[in-house]
């Protein structure tokens, strides 16, 4: 027992120092810390350490994908959500298989089903590694793809890597499969959004913060552990859970719970991310010594993952290339739409024109119809069903958001740049280990295989992570700080109005008829800023929904609100 704990605290020892070091340095501190536990790994009290793959994939994974997810900005993940999907299951299974060719042809007797199970663990980039990314400066879109890319594809890779062994002892079925990924990504989205609903409707009945953020602490594990014995992915129950969490917290939870949730899991996420770089370098000796002894070498291995890591780059940029001509395609034909959508909102801003509105929507075609010359057609707004005044609302929220994602994309769109950021920051990582180490007893070259896979996400984290920061440097072009300050200026601008309107629907109490006010009017004083405050908050989170603003500016104008009710709540009603 004196052991363990002494190992465990020179691991947080060495988790921190290692932060400190890679900070002083310029190196990110996963690097440092895989390097350390490389080092480590020769150590004879460290030969042959093993960590069973489940602690981080139903242990580890769960709680870091779900802070993760909380913290993401929901409006960016919406936004790019196409390309999220596309990236965490085209990619996946597209490389999963052309891997599998290759691992087929490199390694005698492996065969194509198992090439494609070695190709899934290979595949998916991981959440833990690809943070580095969020120490450069790269495009908030940029970001956004990679974040939701690491948050869903492992469930992808798994699900492949599942099939794959499966299909060694069966016949493989193309629809099976199908039906298998479906089942595992609806079931976990189900179980995930259930979670994250109920965790916010108990926790917003406890008042206790302590207790709030402890009650935190379990919603992954609630919600990964039932999807697992539904036959779902966990991962992606985590993931739905926390998004859930992350967009309806602000309306549902105070500012106390809410800060302390942000600092104990920013905690909890330095510790397991570091713990996850730190046993992967540590594991390094033991699988070595067994590619030795059950096998010539470890050299030809190495060899193999080199040319499996170039693979899986020359296929991630064969994919993001198109990807983002589409994308951009996608933004010149919301730009062609603008005037229709402004035309359409300025209409919807009246009682007036939501009644003409309303007519127009009646009028649209349905089956056998012809629709008026003059109407405002709306994509997926006609049917055979009366529109009411409830769809004219819908309508111009939609409305709101289109046009707000179109002047996004336009401001900010995706050039090759952010293609190459998005190509060579795909990192493997924790998951690539852990998955390669679920590979059944009886695999074929088991040893070789878990080695190769150790060896990628090594080579990955080392290479890519290594470098991926001087080049963003160095491809970044440098803006005109006149022209941001001007554009920072004018969105802070909006936003100001924004909350000067929200403030003006609360009626001020009557101003004190004396110089020292009463308890009574203090009190007064105290409810209008409140009440000031929360409605501020509201427009703020309705302008999240709608996409008005930068995810930035918004957030930090929220934390700004939580601040300022913190100090009001602090002071009591006793406070000036």
């Amino acid at each position: 027992m004196t052991q363990l704990l002494v190992v465990l605290v020179l691991a947080l020892v060495v988790i921190a120092a290692s932060t400190l070091l890679g900070r002083r340095l310029g190196i990110a501190s996963p690097l440092v810390l895989v390097a350390v536990g490389v080092a480590a790994s020769f150590l004879p009290a460290m030969t042959g350490v093993e960590i069973e793959p489940e602690w981080i994939l139903e242990g580890v994974l769960p709680p870091l994908l779900y802070s993760a997810a909380v913290s993401m900005p929901a409006m960016n993940f919406r936004r790019e959500f196409g390309a999220i999907g596309g990236l965490s299951v085209v990619l996946v299974v597209v490389t999963s298989l052309l891997l599998g060719v290759f691992f087929m042809l490199v390694i005698p007797d492996l065969g194509f089903v198992w090439g494609v199970a070695l190709g899934a663990v290979v595949s998916p980039t991981d959440a833990v590694a690809t943070s580095i990314i969020k120490r450069t400066s790269v495009s908030s879109r940029a970001v956004a793809m990679l974040d939701g890319e690491s948050l869903l594809n492992d469930a992808s890779a798994l699900v492949v890597l599942r099939t794959a062994i499966v299909a060694t002892a069966a016949a493989f079925s193309f629809w099976g499969t199908v039906g298998t990924f479906a089942y595992s990504v609806l079931v976990a989205m189900a179980i995930g959004g259930l979670v994250g609903w109920l965790n916010l409707a108990v926790r917003r009945r406890i008042s206790d913060a302590t207790v709030n953020t402890v009650i935190s602490f379990t919603v992954p594990f609630l919600a990964s552990v039932p999807a697992e014995l539904a036959g779902a992915s966990g991962l992606v129950a985590a993931v739905v859970a926390g998004l859930v969490s992350g967009i309806r917290a602000p309306r549902v939870l105070s500012p106390q719970h809410r800060l302390s949730d942000a600092q104990n899991w920013h905690t909890v996420e330095f510790v397991l991310e570091g713990a996850v770089f730190l046993t992967m370098g540590l594991q390094l000796t033991g699988i070595v010594e067994a590619v030795e002894r059950d096998h010539a070498g470890a050299g030809v291995a190495v060899l193999i993952a080199v040319g499996a890591l170039v693979l899986t780059i020359l296929i991630r940029a064969a994919y993001v290339a198109p990807l983002l001509w589409v994308l951009g395609r996608r933004s010149r034909r919301g730009e062609r739409l603008r005037g229709r959508l402004e035309d359409a909102r300025e209409q919807m801003s009246t009682p007036e024109g939501k009644r003409e509105t309303l007519e127009e929507l009646n009028a649209q075609p349905t089956p056998g119809r012809r629709p008026r010359r003059d109407a405002v057609i709306v994509p997926g707004a006609g049917g055979p069903r009366r529109r009411t005044a409830r769809d004219v609302e819908v309508l111009a929220v939609r409305v709101r958001r289109a046009l707000a994602d179109i002047d996004y994309f336009v401001r900010r769109p995706l050039g090759w740049r952010d293609g190459v950021v998005v190509v060579w920051a795909g990192m493997r990582g924790a998951v690539t280990v852990a998955a390669a180490q679920t590979l059944p007893v009886d695999t074929p070259q088991r040893s070789v295989l878990v080695l190769i896979a150790f060896a990628v996400a090594l080579l990955s984290l080392l290479v890519q992570g290594g470098t991926v920061g001087p080049l963003v440097r160095r491809i970044t072009p440098k803006r005109d700080e006149v022209e941001a300050r001007a554009e920072a200026d004018a969105e802070w601008t909006r936003l100001m109005e924004l909350l000067r309107t929200a403030s003006d629907t609360i009626p001020a109490p009557p101003e004190p008829a004396r110089d020292i006010p009463s308890r009574e009017q203090l009190e007064q004083q105290r409810t209008y800023r409140m009440a000031v405050l929360q409605a501020q908050r509201t427009a703020l989170l309705d302008a999240r929904d709608d996409g008005t603003f930068d995810a930035e500016v918004l957030e930090n104008a929220l934390a700004n609100l939580d601040a300022s009710q913190i100090a009001i709540e602090l002071r009591g009603p006793r406070g000036g």
